[in-house]
């Protein structure tokens, strides 16, 4: 199928499985953890990486790889792998380049489950992160690289804070230092921002989000654009272009070429860490990708009412959405998202601070509090007393997170219930 020529649209329904006469419509299920064959050759061949096949679902498994290829089609790379979760996939995505000893540099404001992998765990195994403001000038951000330093990462829309990337100059920077860019576009998904298009190396995703779209399934993905050329900077990526001696020597970029990368983290990484979904929470992603355009079309759409909404409700401090005209990085969410759509997540404070904020989070009753977002479902969260409460106000603001903030995921529901359930919330406040 010739995938690149299709719009989003179709590929969210068409691309990764194309069916034959009498094979089923919908990707297939291999519920099974291995895989039989013939004779002992075969197998050998397959644990030397000579064939393709599968012969044990810790490394790969067909359901998941179909699934893969979807998202792969979407994004525009040349290949792609599933994870157990976004946190396995950006974790994966740093390791497949990084070992004891190596540095990487990552803006601030990013996720804070992956801002705490990023200090705390992979420090512990001895890759250490520097983190800059994402809004800095390229002078400032070129002054933390290293000759160590094996990548830069960023979110292409911050979660919670939606600020938005300007990837253009982050992929100048990495590549002017030699390092691929990896970029987290979980919030936009591909039908409204493709980082390849922008000079993004490496994309990674948690499927968990809009992909998913319903919360039925953690997962995560990884995928790769296939342009970062590791040849030319094979000092500095031995991983990928030095034998692997546990392969026989084999050196991925030169047996691999552009899909050397996802080769890679499947046979190093997902072989030793096993950190692969189960086959039927991928066919239960694929369900939820046949309708990702339709879906984040009505989320964006309702996420602007909403926003308009807020930005004018006189108990509201302050709100952060790329989709207002006034707000910091509109003009950069019209330039590098399709039609201006960011995503349907926005945050605002309410007057009077934290525990007018909590209380008002308290006093809804359509809108629920979860740890969740991008999600059918319209949710909310107050970072400050969940996901990073562990942090005074200095460190909050600190990390780009206001002591009042609340995260909000605009759903699929009437946009008209949601503004009347927000209306008694702010009424019973008052």
């Amino acid at each position: 199928m010739a995938s690149k020529k299709l719009s989003p649209e179709t590929l969210c329904v068409k691309a990764g499985w194309d069916p034959k006469k009498g094979e089923p419509r919908q990707v297939p299920i291999y519920q099974t953890t291995t895989f039989k064959y013939e004779t002992s050759e075969q197998m050998a061949d397959l644990f030397d990486l000579k064939a393709p096949g599968y012969f044990y679902t810790r490394l790969q498994n067909p359901t998941n790889d179909l699934v893969a290829a979807k998202i792969a089609a979407l994004e525009g790379g040349c290949s792609a792998m599933l994870t157990s979760s976004g946190q396995a996939a950006s974790f994966f995505a740093v390791l497949n380049l990084c070992e004891a000893g190596d540095h990487f540099v990552s803006a601030s404001t990013i996720y804070g489950g992956t801002f705490n992998l990023f200090a705390i765990t992979l420090k512990k195994m001895g890759i250490e992160c520097t983190f800059v403001n994402a809004d800095a000038s390229e002078e400032e951000i070129s002054a933390a690289f290293r000759p160590n330093t094996k990548l830069l990462f960023g979110e292409t829309l911050t979660n919670p804070g939606v600020n938005v990337l300007d990837i253009e100059k982050f992929a100048r920077i990495a590549h002017s230092h030699g390092v691929p860019l990896i970029v987290d576009n979980t919030f936009p998904t591909p039908i409204n921002c493709r980082p390849f298009e922008w000079g993004a190396d490496i994309v990674t995703h948690a499927t968990t989000k809009y992909m998913d779209g319903h919360s039925t399934s953690v997962g995560g993905a990884i995928v790769d654009s296939g342009n970062f050329d590791w040849a030319a900077h094979a000092g500095k990526f031995p991983g990928m272009t030095e034998p692997d001696e546990s392969y026989h020597g084999l050196a991925y970029a030169r047996a691999f070429g552009k899909n050397a990368f996802i080769t890679k983290a499947t046979v190093q990484l997902m072989r030793d860490l096993g950190s692969i979904p189960s086959p039927f929470n991928s066919y239960l992603l694929n369900v939820g990708l046949e309708s990702l355009q339709a879906r984040v079309e009505r989320h964006c759409a309702n996420a602007l009412v909403m926003a308009e909404y807020l930005s004018q409700c006189p108990e509201v401090a302050w709100i952060k959405f790329p989709g207002l005209p006034g707000d910091k990085y509109h003009d950069l969410a019209q330039k590098q998202f399709t039609n201006g759509r960011s995503s349907g997540v926005m945050c605002f404070g309410i007057k009077g601070g934290r525990e007018r904020s909590i209380k008002f989070m308290d006093s809804l009753k359509l809108i629920n509090i979860v740890t969740h977002v991008a999600d059918a479902a319209s949710c909310v969260l107050h970072p400050a007393s969940h996901t990073h409460r562990q942090l005074t106000d200095e460190q909050l603001i600190a990390a780009g997170v206001q002591p009042d903030l609340i995260r909000f995921s605009v759903g699929l529901e009437n946009t008209d219930d949601l503004i009347a359930d927000m209306e008694q919330a702010f009424a019973s406040i008052k």
